[in-house]
């Protein structure tokens, strides 16, 4: 008998797969990406980490990729978001509606999931799972061993597929049973037990609802470097992103497109700028004074590239910085630009005419 088993590379789907094979259940993992996967070390990454866990487990993986229909989602989840833009129930839904598409051609009867009881405050107590398995179409169709007993019994159980008996009927947010579990059964390279998501950060949040206050026509450019760097909304229509050390500079260079203009230091040392919007003369002022503000450079004048991606290349003098107070009422984590696009509130400047934005300022 096969299943498809929802497979991140964390410890509780780990864990769940093994406890399928050794009933002997033949199974096809299948392993969802998303910019916003924050649990496992950067030089490896959530699909290399569970590409790396398939094969130890002797499973086939297939990934799919959470695309622009998932950050639909994520900007207007019908089930709404937890404390920051985290929509898990719906992230639930959209994957389990995914897998479903995938079980007739893999010739597979029912879903396995790594899912506890009452280990996530969203999307994992008993009302939220109900829904989940509800809207995805999948009713009595997804086994959960690790709460398998704390659970109506699934299809495979209910026809003998799966031995009930040999299940188990963990609860909570503790991982103490699941860690000596993956001793006792030899899965050592899982990456953190409970993993993690980027939509809970309250900055990632707060840039998320910006962008998409601010930039209808967003792409995954845009939402990679929501990870990057500090972010600045100096107008509606004009987002600044200066990076915190040299990867970051690096970063932000790499994830440039037309109509974005990129500043880099030319005769002092100080991060890249990346300017995500129409640039003009004040703005242009404001952006190489304060790239100067984030150099402990000293210079009578701060000597900028400007590059207009896609077309010119030209040179931007400054000759002192911005004061960090005014830096300040730009930053979108605080999150008054995004007030000032939904017509709330307006940071200081924001709604002054471009030549007032930016004021020459004396350090």
């Amino acid at each position: 008998m096969k299943a498809i088993a929802l497979l991140s590379g964390g410890l509780d789907s780990s864990l769940a797969v093994k406890l399928m094979i050794d009933q002997g259940i033949d199974v096809t993992a299948i392993h969802f990406t998303s910019p916003f996967c924050n649990c496992t070390p950067k030089k490896a990454g959530c699909r290399n980490q569970a590409r790396i866990i398939a094969e130890e487990l002797g499973v086939d993986i297939q990934v799919m990729v959470k695309g622009m229909d998932y950050l639909e989602i994520v900007r207007d989840p019908p089930h709404g978001h937890g404390r920051g833009m985290n929509p898990c129930i719906d992230c639930r839904i959209y994957m389990l509606r995914k897998v479903r598409e995938k079980m007739a051609s893999l010739g597979a009867s029912f879903v396995v999931t790594g899912e506890v009881l009452g280990q996530r405050p969203m999307s994992q107590h008993r009302n939220a799972i109900e829904v989940i398995e509800r809207e995805s179409g999948l009713k009595g169709l997804i086994l959960r061993p690790l709460s398998a007993h704390l659970f109506p019994p699934s299809l495979p159980e209910r026809e003998g597929i799966v031995d009930r008996e040999k299940l188990l009927s963990i609860t909570g947010r503790s991982r103490k049973i699941q860690i000596h579990m993956a001793d006792n059964l030899g899965i050592r390279d899982y990456p953190c037990p409970a993993g993690g998501c980027l939509l809970t950060d309250p900055i990632i949040a707060s840039r998320l609802r910006d962008l998409f206050a601010c930039t209808p026509g967003f792409d995954m450019t845009d939402i990679h470097l929501l990870k990057v760097g500090r972010h600045f909304r100096v107008l509606p229509d004009l987002k600044v992103i200066v990076g915190r050390n040299e990867a970051e500079n690096e970063r932000i260079s790499s994830l440039t497109k037309p109509g974005f203009t990129l500043f880099t230091p030319a005769n002092f040392r100080g991060p890249a700028a990346l300017a995500t919007g129409i640039v003009k003369e004040p703005e242009d002022r404001a952006i190489g004074e304060m790239v100067a503000r984030y150099s402990k450079d000293i210079c009578e004048g701060y000597e900028l590239n400007k590059e207009v991606i896609g077309g010119n290349v030209s040179t931007l003098i400054v000759t002192s910085k911005l004061l960090q107070e005014v830096i300040d009422t730009f930053q979108i984590s605080n999150g008054a630009a995004y007030k000032s696009a939904r017509g709330q509130e307006r940071a200081p400047g924001v709604d002054e005419p471009r030549r007032g934005v930016a004021p020459k300022t004396k350090i």
